[in-house]
């Protein structure tokens, strides 16, 4: 079923609107997949919101509605705070999803918090959510219903590609590779106009070019059915400007080994997060 075809949910409930929270509800709110939506957010990041008739915002769950009856609770805080977040929505659990964005903080983690009965999606979006160009990987508690995955698909592909794991632990690695992987494009955008300040470009030009570079070719690998090592080999001449660079970045000591080294520091991060 399509958005479009797709009935408005009742009530959404969002807990926490910072950076992630917000790129998801402009998405959702852009889409219409809500008749109404509660934020519960102490911060200035309702402010984006204000004045809007969808859209409820209270600093605290104790302040929450009392006949509210919300079809999923949505979780985007920060997982250090969920422990203390979480406990307030276990009066929602029986018939409400509740899908979490909070690295590392696992199913079993939410049955402690919620209940055992609680229907929960574990889900990993990253930061293009924000322009609608993320990607989210989920897994399901047993006591998810073939409609609320369903619905868990409708709200994380608002902003995005949507993918499902069967194995919870795929999860810290998700989170290492595309989660935080945002970070790793932007600092090399930052190396790479650094780079070319070394090589005598203005830091202007330098990082205009790093910019354009890295949007460019993400996009062309998006949209090329090649994999990515044959859209590099196309790039490069044997004995050309870019074979010499490619020499360094592949080197044993490169840019594969530090990255893998990288990816696994996430996901160790990832997992000690988990309680």
């Amino acid at each position: 079923m399509s958005d479009a075809a797709a009935p408005a949910i009742p009530a959404l409930l969002l807990a926490g609107c910072g950076q992630m929270g917000g790129a998801l509800l402009r998405g959702w709110r852009a889409r219409g997949l809500a008749q109404r939506y509660v934020i519960v957010e102490p911060g200035p990041g309702v402010a984006a919101f204000a004045g809007e008739g969808d859209v409820t915002a209270v600093p605290a769950a104790d302040r929450l509605p009392a006949d509210l009856k919300p079809d999923v609770v949505v979780f985007a805080v920060k997982p250090q705070v969920m422990g203390e977040v979480a406990p307030a929505y276990r009066r929602f659990a029986g018939g409400t999803l509740f899908l979490s964005i909070a690295a590392g903080k696992t199913l079993g983690f939410f049955a402690r918090q919620l209940g055992a009965a609680a229907a929960v999606v574990r889900a990993m979006p990253n930061t293009p959510a924000a322009i609608g160009r993320g990607i989210a990987v989920a897994c399901a508690s047993r006591a998810v219903a073939a409609p609320q995955r369903d619905l868990a698909e409708r709200l994380l592909g608002a902003v995005g590609e949507v993918g499902w794991v069967e194995d919870e632990a795929l999860i810290d690695a998700v989170t290492a590779v595309s989660g935080s992987g945002p970070a790793y494009v932007f600092l090399l955008i930052e190396c790479l106009a650094k780079a070319g300040v070394a090589a005598g470009l203005s830091e202007e030009l330098a990082l205009r070019l790093a910019r354009a570079t890295v949007a460019g070719s993400g996009e062309l690998a998006r949209l090329s059915a090649e994999p990515a090592a044959r859209l590099r080999e196309s790039v490069t001449s044997p004995g050309g400007t870019t074979r010499a660079a490619l020499d360094v970045l592949m080197a044993p000591d490169g840019l594969e080994k530090l990255l893998t080294r990288a990816v696994l520091a996430a996901a160790r991060r990832s997992r000690e997060l988990a309680d």
